[in-house]
């Protein structure tokens, strides 16, 4: 099957930024091939996401009856069966999403017909984004007792430091000046370079050192268990350049859950990983509500963490069973309902914390990073709209900020000329 012109891939992710950045490779695969078809790539991080999901392959195989339909990620990996009895569609595995011949073997001799790829619209989020994601690793070897993406992943594997050096300067050839890596497990990347053991810290500082016209470079979701960590706070403080913002994959700020959870860290950690960045740093948290055996009291110990260390974003979610993990079949499962009052409650204490913080930045001048419509986003990775005449996208620029817009939660501020 050939198709016709180029851009005859589209593409509907789901989940984290990881899948998006994924498509957008394997549309890039696919087109070199001559192909045509719709990847979707899947998440099932929660059940809530799995069936976003099949949903969407349903909709899309009834709006595109003649287009083949390449459903990958993990939810396809976890529950192919689910995906595999919809019209037109193949099921393409975690572990095969970037191998051409999966595909053309799944496809055999079907083919599409011109009318293909009419009703759907592309989702690639990465590509309305002022920066851009580097992937430096897949998988994960940690044995997190609700996780089921390490399942559907495979173990940690990190990417020859050669390669990533390679995408980071192509993204900046194509005039990106943010630069975000990203992985499953971020964290754990290890390899060899020059004959050494290659760490996280050592991979940031060895990019910064190694392409100098890389003006900012941002880490995505990090462990805060990994002894590398230290070194990533003492650069964030001492280079510019590195964007002083850390995304910790804490969970929990009970102790108690995160001994059930198997993760590696508890609350001191925490604290001492704070009190490292000597108010220089801003950290935002992951928290996971509704943990099997998270009592009101073990709850109010996270909520009490979040009021002790005030990070300035949560990402909070109510816990999903996912079959196959452990903790589907621990016991006192807590109520759907109970879980999500405390993502509310959680939120809202995170917000309260956001504005404490876009409070005290009022009167500073700070660089930050257009996006469109003249948002930009600060160091800390704060929304902040600018007035006055339009910057370009993907723009460096110096700002003062002037105050708040509490409808939009965004800081606002004028350009230093």
């Amino acid at each position: 099957m050939q198709a016709e012109n180029k851009n005859n891939i589209k593409t509907v992710s789901f989940g984290c930024r990881l899948n998006t950045l994924e498509s957008e490779k394997i549309k890039n695969m696919l087109e070199n091939a001559g192909l045509c078809g719709i990847v979707v790539n899947t998440c099932s991080v929660t059940g809530e996401a799995e069936r976003q999901s099949g949903q969407s392959v349903r909709k899309l195989a009834r709006q595109n009856p003649n287009t083949p339909i390449f459903v990958t990620g993990c939810g396809a990996t976890r529950n192919p069966e689910l995906f595999a009895k919809i019209p037109n569609t193949f099921v393409i595995s975690n572990f095969d999403k970037m191998n051409l011949a999966a595909y053309m073997t799944a496809l055999g001799e079907n083919n599409c017909g011109n009318s293909c790829l009419f009703s759907v619209e592309e989702t690639g989020q990465e590509n309305n984004l002022s920066k851009k994601f580097v992937q430096i690793q897949n998988g994960c070897n940690h044995q997190c007792t609700y996780c089921i993406t390490r399942l559907l992943r495979g173990p940690s594997v990190s990417f020859e430091y050669k390669d990533i050096l390679t995408d980071v300067r192509n993204a900046i050839d194509d005039g990106f000046n943010e630069i975000v890596l990203t992985g499953v497990d971020t964290a754990s990347y290890i390899s060899k370079h020059n004959g050494k053991t290659m760490l996280l810290s050592d991979l940031c500082n060895q990019l910064l050192t190694d392409i100098p016209e890389l003006k900012r470079l941002r880490l995505s979701s990090v462990d805060p268990a990994v002894p590398a960590i230290y070194d990533i706070i003492e650069m964030m403080k001492s280079e510019p350049r590195f964007m002083p913002h850390l995304h910790l994959s804490m969970q929990s700020g009970s102790d108690t859950i995160l001994k059930s959870m198997l993760r590696r860290h508890n609350a001191e950690t925490v604290r001492e990983l704070v009190n490292a960045s000597e108010n220089k740093i801003s950290f935002s948290w992951d928290i996971i509500c509704g943990f099997p055996g998270e009592t009101d009291e073990l709850f109010q110990e996270t909520l009490d963490l979040v009021h002790e260390l005030k990070p300035i974003k949560i990402h909070a979610f109510p816990y999903s069973i996912r079959p196959g993990t452990i903790a589907a079949e621990m016991p006192n499962q807590v109520n759907r309902f109970v879980s999500k009052q405390r993502v509310k409650i959680i939120t809202d204490a995170a917000e309260q914390n956001m504005h404490e913080f876009m409070k005290k930045q009022i009167g500073q001048t700070v660089s930050v990073l257009v996006e469109s419509d003249n948002m930009a986003r600060t160091p800390d990775d704060i929304p902040l709209q600018i007035a006055g005449k339009t910057v370009p996208e993907r723009t460096i620029c110096n700002v003062k900020i002037t105050g708040l817009d509490d409808t939009e939660n965004v800081m606002c501020a004028i350009p230093i000329v």
